[in-house]
């Protein structure tokens, strides 16, 4: 009898661990845990976008939507890496493809390669090659772009230049002109929001690309330019005129802080990445309306690329689960659904251009025909060590306006994290 109510005993305790181990799996397959700085205006709405997207095709999968806010991921960054060297990786994260993807984290062995997923869904040929490449290491993917951006973007309030007398740039020359026209004016010339510090780095990564052209600046990254070419100092001293014209508080600021000093008829110029169109539009304005744009002037010809990607990190917790939300975005209809809200173009080659405004239209034909340049401080050209020693030079020339010490450093950086 004893025995009976042992073996019972034992059964009883089976069944109640199988239903815990159920459970579990139940409650692992029904969610995925996505993790992006998107927080500000326009990137937050494109997001949820695209996890409604997601939820409509998948509606038993919760999304846990993961996000560190700072722009450009100045915070969440930290956040990931902790996660990821710590064995506690998100099922899918955004990153930068280029060096930012393929230094920290494939080479380093924390992805798994998603080449055959491309291949199974029948998608690899429908993105642009040069994007989809810079999500690649020895011949595997690793990421799926969802998104194009261009850095070198300047945007103007059209009401304060027109009131000022204002012509849009055509070069650099015009544009310190335009910018001192202003400054007598008592209006904000160009505003700048670099608490974050990139936002100045990305001002001068600009002034770089035209200063070398976009072949003499990609050379910077492939070894056929040195850094010491004269034009490097050349965009030193450009920067260095263009900061006499920022808004005082720049330092406390952020991108989309800046932004609204346009957007308030503050200030009249904004250089930043095209991010900062999908944030006026949620402020309320239509491109070609209230506002207007062009690359920054000295880079017409050129495009200066962010791509955002998504990947599948080894040790992801619902691995299942972070393919449906790879495949929702490499889908047409994902990047359709998220890039028009976003303020960004999208990475595959087949978009519905009637669902795009007159912006992004005119984005994607230079990005077409513009010779590509990657951006440093989004991490595609260059090594993190590299960007975080360009942004702290440039940060410091701001202050010191010594544009031979800035010079050497440059080179010292390029020397110990390029070459």
């Amino acid at each position: 009898m004893l025995l009976k109510k042992s073996a019972l005993l034992s059964v009883l305790v089976m069944v109640a661990l199988l239903f815990v181990f159920s459970f579990s799996a139940m409650a692992q397959d029904e969610e995925v845990e996505i993790f992006s700085w998107w927080t500000g205006g326009g990137e937050e709405e494109g997001l949820n976008a695209l996890i409604e997207l997601f939820n409509e095709e998948y509606p038993d999968v919760e999304v846990i939507n993961a996000t560190v806010a700072g722009g450009a991921g100045s915070n969440a960054k930290a956040v990931l890496k902790t996660r990821m060297v710590g064995g506690n990786p998100p099922d899918s994260f955004q990153v930068h493809g280029g060096a930012e993807l393929v230094d920290t984290y494939v080479e380093t062995g924390l992805m798994e390669p998603i080449t055959g997923l491309l291949e199974e869904w029948g998608v690899k040929d429908k993105f642009n090659q040069q994007i989809l490449e810079m999500s690649s290491y020895e011949g595997e993917y690793y990421s799926i772009p969802v998104n194009v951006h261009r850095s070198n973007a300047m945007f103007y309030n059209k009401e304060v230049l027109a009131e000022n007398d204002v012509e849009p740039p055509t070069d650099l020359a015009s544009f310190k002109e335009a910018l001192a026209k202003l400054d007598e004016a008592g209006v904000v010339p160009l505003a700048l929001g670099d608490t974050n510090k990139w936002p100045a780095g990305q001002i001068f990564e600009t002034l770089l690309v035209a200063t070398l052209g976009p072949d003499g600046y990609n050379g910077l990254w492939d070894g056929s330019t040195a850094a010491d070419d004269p034009a490097v100092r050349e965009a030193l001293v450009h920067f260095n005129d263009i900061m006499e014209y920022v808004n005082d508080d720049h330092s406390a600021l952020t991108w989309q802080d800046a932004t609204q000093l346009v957007h308030e008829g503050e200030a009249g110029f904004n250089i930043m990445g095209d991010w900062a169109e999908g944030y006026l539009k949620t402020l309320g304005w239509t491109p070609g309306e209230e506002f207007g744009w062009m690359p920054v002037p000295g880079t017409e010809g050129s495009f200066v690329v962010v791509t955002d990607t998504f990947g599948l990190p080894k040790g992801a917790p619902n691995p299942e689960n972070a393919k449906k939300w790879l495949k929702t975005i490499a889908s047409k209809e994902g990047q359709d659904t998220f890039n028009p809200i976003k303020g960004s173009i999208p990475a595959r080659l087949d978009a519905d251009e009637s669902k795009y405004d007159a912006y992004l239209r005119d984005t994607m034909e230079d990005f077409a025909n513009d010779t590509l340049t990657p951006s440093i401080v989004h991490g595609s050209a260059a090594p993190e060590g590299f960007i975080t020693a360009m942004n702290d030079t440039i940060n410091e020339f701001i202050s010191t306006g010594d544009v031979d010490q800035a010079f050497e450093k440059f080179q010292e950086n390029h020397e110990e994290y390029v070459q």
